[in-house]
């Protein structure tokens, strides 16, 4: 299933790419389950590093496959200093009790410091109307941006556990939001490492979701 490209920021003249569904989704009208991401709907790389980009979309559709506190996961994709990438979802993202979707990058510790691309994030609920959690720390802890806790959780679907998953979680209650269909992620170019690294992105969970939604 291929769609139309969702609005994007108008930052720099890219190449945009779209995909159809990765590995999940609903297909001949019959729903997987996921609690994942099921397809990229746009993306802007930047310039910088470009790791993974071959392995798109299902890079980053399905469950993380996180290397825990101090080795990052290569199942990712680099989205470039300041790149962009929306993601949309099966099921709805729904407010419930605490956090509601988690996004998995691949930060890892090294002795008392985490080494952390941060990016910024963005719901909706349509694909028009955009809400962003604020991200303007420039050094950890990075509070509501995505990037700087590490990754636990390894190839299981299902419903994220974010006690244990790793990651960082969000709440749309913190937007006042009841539902979003659509996340989308930007890499802060303003916060780029030594090594000119960017935000890497594994995967998008949902912590609290709709029923499956069945193709029409």
């Amino acid at each position: 299933m291929l769609r139309q490209p969702l609005p994007l920021p108008d930052r720099r003249a890219a190449a945009v790419l779209l995909f159809g569904l990765g590995s999940a989704g609903c297909q001949s009208g019959v729903c997987l389950d996921t609690w994942f991401a099921t397809e990229v709907l746009a993306v802007e790389f930047g310039p910088g590093q470009s790791f993974g980009r071959s392995s798109m979309p299902a890079v980053v559709t399905g469950p993380p496959k996180g290397g825990g506190c101090c080795k990052g996961s290569l199942d990712v994709v680099s989205l470039g200093n300041g790149g962009t990438i929306t993601l949309g979802f099966e099921r709805a993202i729904v407010d419930g009790p605490g956090p509601d979707f988690v996004v998995f990058e691949n930060p890892f510790e090294f002795g008392s410091q985490v080494y952390a691309e941060p990016a910024t994030v963005e719901v909706s609920d349509d694909g028009v109307a955009w809400v962003g959690y604020p991200c303007t720390a420039t050094e950890p802890p990075f509070g509501t941006c995505a990037g700087w806790r590490p990754v636990y959780l390894d190839g299981v679907d299902g419903p994220v556990d974010p006690a244990s998953s790793g990651g960082d979680r969000f709440d749309l209650a913190d937007l006042g939001l009841a539902s979003a269909r659509f996340v989308r992620l930007t890499d802060r170019v303003d916060v780029t490492p030594a090594d000119g690294g960017s935000f890497d992105l594994d995967a998008v969970g949902i912590v609290h979701g709709s029923a499956c939604a069945q193709e029409p």
